[in-house]
């Protein structure tokens, strides 16, 4: 009855258009702490009780069921993200210690946030959801689909240790409202603050007795001389040649280069007003990073056909693998990712074993450092839909998979079978098969409260890090490592209640901002200016002016500086 009841009040929001989000989460908000009007030990949310005859020494009387969200990535060879090794053990863990039945239900990865509007508003989404997108949780909480966990939280924290010890007050209360105590969703914790870096051919620099680039400069150098080179590069497949690539989704793709054209002491204030999402369409400097883009274009360095492929397309993946691409930014660890199926791996069987992509730092801020804007230690949202009937038993799972035992074992599983354990105590990642295959890094899809290596030591966990790529060179992953590390900017919690102008326009501004970067990548030069100013009126008017102008209000309301402590 529950489910049906909201489905009426829910359908409508089939007409909303919720943020879309790339890896890295877009429209997160950015991170720190602001203190809260109301305390985080306060429980605010209405609780389901559960009997003391109904649930003993954690575990419950009678076995109870609940569904759970995983991503469905599509991978070529992958294992089934609903039945494999590591859904097993899930499945048999949370039986034995808490009598819970899990199941899961997969949602498409690159189409996550529009599958969990359409379950949301059938009344039909899993008990335990995910996604990078919290304004999509604000409207259905808005609109009374979401429950409110502030009660849960305070309430059975005694029977959630590993979830308290692992997200702590920070992670769990990052969503708080401050006003009204409501807590829609908890932050799921990065491990890593590592976020994304530009990557070359090594062979390619080699071949041309060229340097590693080291400034925006270089980096243009670089790009005209494979250009030049194609045929010398690539020979019969010269007309195939990619300079640099970038996707449809430029403002994650160029991230370090917009980055460094945006001032490293821009205030809290300016950046949270004008940074909805982490795409950085409306941040000051913007611009002429993307003028910059359109000089590349213009001069042939950049992948013509970019804007044409959208979320979810393999095509760029395939170039890189086969050896058409010189450059690309993206995830600090994209080429090593998938094991024998990786770049760097394809690229070696199909071009040689000195091909590869290394790690660079070449897009040097005003005062010559390579400034990286990075989010808080938050990464996707965690939330139950009004319609799960078990939010303890749920609440529990969210406490299982937060257990470091569990954590490493969901990241590296078996010895012998997907990591073997080095002279040095390292954990070395193998190249799996069948159900052992993790369809994502280190299992992200499954170690929800958990993104990046966390194998329960601090000292294990570095000295490992550079191992867990199956198929890929230590010496080259722990380069990306440190670059991704470095002269980082971390965001900062700007707690101020939801923002009403977010409700509802995500995925419609997501679209104008992708379109308006694209746009201006790819027109004439003398229209540039033209073609970038009509995006950025068509993205404000479409909702991104009144976000900024509440988000002002909002700040004006709650600090009294431009910065916060």
């Amino acid at each position: 009855m529950k489910k049906k009841a909201l489905c009426v009040l829910l359908a409508s929001a089939m007409t909303l258009s919720i943020a879309a989000c790339g890896d890295g989460g877009s429209n997160a908000k950015e991170s720190g702490s602001v203190s809260n009007t109301i305390s985080s030990d306060t429980p605010v949310g209405e609780v389901v009780e559960v009997s003391n005859d109904e649930f003993v020494n954690g575990k419950f009387t009678t076995t109870r069921h609940i569904t759970v969200e995983v991503y469905d990535r599509g991978n070529d060879g992958g294992s089934d993200p609903t039945n494999n090794m590591y859904t097993d053990y899930i499945k048999k863990g949370m039986l034995e210690d808490h009598n819970v039945e899990v199941e899961f239900v997969k949602v498409p990865r690159w189409t996550e946030v529009e599958e969990i509007n359409n379950l949301l508003a059938s009344g039909s989404a899993p008990d335990i959801c995910v996604t990078y997108s919290y304004p999509t949780i604000q409207t259905y909480a808005d609109m009374g689909g979401v429950t409110d966990l502030s009660g849960y939280v305070t309430q059975y924290k005694s029977e959630l240790p590993n979830l308290w010890n692992w997200l702590g007050d920070t992670n769990i209360n990052w969503d708080r409202d401050p006003v009204t105590g409501n807590l829609w969703a908890v932050e799921a914790k990065l491990a890593t603050s590592n976020r994304v870096v530009t990557f070359v051919r090594q062979d390619w620099l080699d071949k041309l007795g060229l340097k590693a680039p080291t400034t925006k400069q270089e980096f243009e150098d670089m790009l005209v001389a494979f250009d030049k080179n194609a045929s010398t590069l690539l020979g019969k497949d010269a007309d195939k040649m990619i300079p640099y690539s970038v996707s449809f989704d430029v403002g994650w793709r160029a991230a370090t280069l917009i980055e460094s054209f945006i001032d490293p002491d821009i205030t809290d204030k300016e950046y949270y007003v004008n940074g909805f999402d982490d795409r950085k369409l409306t941040q000051n400097g913007t611009k002429e990073a993307v003028r910059l883009l359109n000089k590349w274009y213009n001069m042939g360095l950049l992948w013509d056909d970019f804007a044409l492929y959208g979320s979810g397309d393999t095509s760029e993946d395939s170039f890189m693998k086969a050896g058409y691409v010189g450059a690309f930014t993206h995830n600090w660890d994209y080429p090593f990712r998938n094991g024998e199926d990786s770049i760097n791996a394809n690229l070696q069987r199909q071009v040689g074993a000195d091909a590869k992509f290394v790690a660079v730092d070449c897009f040097e801020d005003k005062n010559g450092n390579y400034t990286k804007f990075v989010s808080g230690p938050i990464d996707r949202k965690v939330f139950f839909p009004s319609t799960n009937d078990e939010p303890l038993a749920s609440m529990l799972y969210l406490d299982w998979i937060s257990d470091p035992e569990h954590i490493k074992y969901l990241q590296i599983g078996d010895e012998g079978v997907t990591h073997q354990v080095l002279d040095s105590g390292a954990i070395q990642t193998m190249a799996a098969t069948g159900n052992a295959i993790m369809n994502s890094g280190m299992n992200i899809d499954y170690t929800i409260t958990c993104n990046g290596l966390n194998l329960g030591d601090d000292k294990l966990t570095a000295l490992s890090k550079a191992y867990t790529y199956a198929a890929n060179d230590p010496a080259l992953v722990q380069t990306a490592n440190t670059i991704a590390g470095t002269n980082l900017k971390i965001g900062k919690n700007v707690n101020v209640g939801a923002i009403e102008a977010e409700a509802g326009v995500g995925d419609t501004l997501s679209a104008k901002r992708d379109q308006a970067y694209d746009n201006a990548v790819v027109c004439a030069p003398e229209k540039f200016d033209e073609v970038w100013d009509a995006g950025i009126a068509d993205y404000l008017s479409a909702g991104g002016q009144a976000i900024m102008d509440e988000r002002a209000e909002k700040w004006a309301k709650y600090f009294s500086s431009d910065m916060l402590p």
